[in-house]
């Protein structure tokens, strides 16, 4: 009975993958192109980008004049009594006057100080922001989305080691069985060897586990409406690109990575709200004008019917003699904050180098453990092509058997996980660079 549950076991678990295969492949570029248009937070960030290009225009800025058509009417109802000078009183009762009026009316501000256009180069600044917020998110949805992917592969790789692993136990297994039902291996032993199988399946049943949280939290990133939608990638293995130069990405680093190009355009903003703040030591000028119509009808008059019509103008000019020292705490106050923007300038750039020479370092020393691990796991798989063969002449004993098939095992996960931490890396550095976009082609 338990021999038959071991191998049902067995069955179910080696054939799991058979529903994967059947999906339809896919490969990082589309997994990004999908992502890129179906991302709830890729879509929120592009309407915010749309929001700040609708925001840059003159009329926002105040460049452009307002014009207005204002419309009312008016009345009157009300008694009337006058005592005259000759001794008589004159009464009126229910006078009611009546006003219709129309208007056209512009206000325009011609200067201001510069104001206006240091509003409107802000608002280009903002434009600005809002395109290099919407980059920035893109960016690190691709890293992540590239990252999880990649973690999906490595997962597939090592629930396939370990599948590979109880294929192992399963042929010891079947061995000392043999042997068992011949007298020549002890009843020891066959348990031994049925512990060890079992521990296998059991590592292999929590691996699947591991590759669903994966699959889940890929199709999460894609947006999917099914996030356990079963799918296979086109790589199967984890591929990275060992040729990076140091001092190429480092120079696009400086010039390409959208933290710094943010700093850059907080700084201009600073100072561009210095500016704002200094148009307040110059004089304003203000022009207005209208047409108008208005009609009236009075009850209590020399006539019963008026009307006019015509054009008005004005000109402003004036300026703040004194506004309570707000003006000189505004332009300190801004040239504060221009300070504060260039240092977090420098101090984000010094963060970014050495975040760099960090990622630099990791990924020169897992290309060499990638390196090292190759080695081992061809050292691994030949000693245990050599214990396999001494088990079976009987020359080599099951634990030492299953000290050749851990050490292979952990050849595989070692250099598995070497080559997905080496990728990582590769990751870092193209996001960091600014070039993270390459993998969508």
């Amino acid at each position: 009975m338990k021999k038959r549950i071991i191998y049902t076991l067995f069955t179910l678990i080696t054939l799991y993958p058979s529903t994967l295969d059947a999906q339809n492949k896919v490969n990082l570029s589309q997994c990004i192109e999908v992502g890129l248009a179906k991302n709830y937070d890729i879509r929120i960030v592009r309407n915010e980008q749309q929001i700040s290009t609708n925001n840059l225009s003159k009329g926002n800025a105040g460049l452009l004049p307002e014009v207005g058509l204002t419309s009312g009417y008016t009345g009157s109802l009300r008694n009337s009594r006058q005592n005259l000078l000759s001794g008589d009183v004159d009464k009126q009762s229910n006078i009611h006057n009546q006003d219709i009026d129309v208007g056209v009316n512009l206000n325009w501000t011609l200067f201001d100080g510069f104001k206006m256009q240091s509003t409107y180069n802000s608002l280009k600044e903002l434009k600005l922001r809002g395109d290099l917020n919407a980059r920035l998110t893109i960016e690190n949805f691709v890293a992540d989305i590239t990252s999880e992917y990649y973690n999906y592969v490595q997962q597939n790789t090592q629930f396939d080691n370990l599948r590979y692993a109880v294929k192992l136990s399963k042929e010891r297994l079947r061995i000392v069985e043999a042997r068992y039902e011949i007298g020549s291996s002890s009843r020891l032993e066959m348990q031994q060897a049925k512990v060890d199988f079992n521990a296998d399946s059991s590592r292999l049943i929590k691996q699947q586990e591991v590759l669903f949280r994966s699959q889940v939290e890929l199709n999460k990133l894609l947006s999917a409406d099914d996030v356990e939608h079963l799918f296979t990638t086109q790589d199967s293995m984890i591929v990275f690109d060992a040729l990076l130069g140091r001092d190429e990405i480092w120079g696009k680093t400086l010039s390409q990575n959208t933290l710094l190009h943010i700093a850059q355009s907080d700084t201009k903003l600073s100072q561009l709200d210095m500016k704002i703040a200094q148009s307040l030591n110059y004089p304003y000028l203000k022009i207005n004008g209208g047409y108008g119509y208005n009609t009236g009808w009075r009850d209590a008059a020399s006539y019963d019917r008026q009307a006019s019509w015509g054009a008005n103008y004005g000109v402003t000019v004036g300026f703040t003699l004194f506004d309570g020292n707000n003006r000189k705490r505004k332009i300190k106050n801004a040239k504060l904050e221009i300070e504060n923007a260039e240092l977090s300038e420098q101090q984000l750039e010094l963060d970014i180098r050495s975040q760099f020479s960090n990622i630099w370092m990791a990924y020169q020393n897992n290309i060499q453990l990638v390196n090292l691990e190759k080695e081992n796991l061809q050292t691994a798989e030949d000693n245990y092509e050599i214990a396999i063969d001494r088990y079976k002449l009987g020359d080599l004993s099951g634990i030492e058997l299953r000290e050749a098939q851990n050490s292979l095992l952990g050849a595989n996960e070692r250099l598995t996980q070497a080559q997905y931490n080496t990728k990582l890396c590769e990751i870092s550095l193209l996001q960091i660079s600014g070039q993270i976009m390459t993998y969508l082609h």
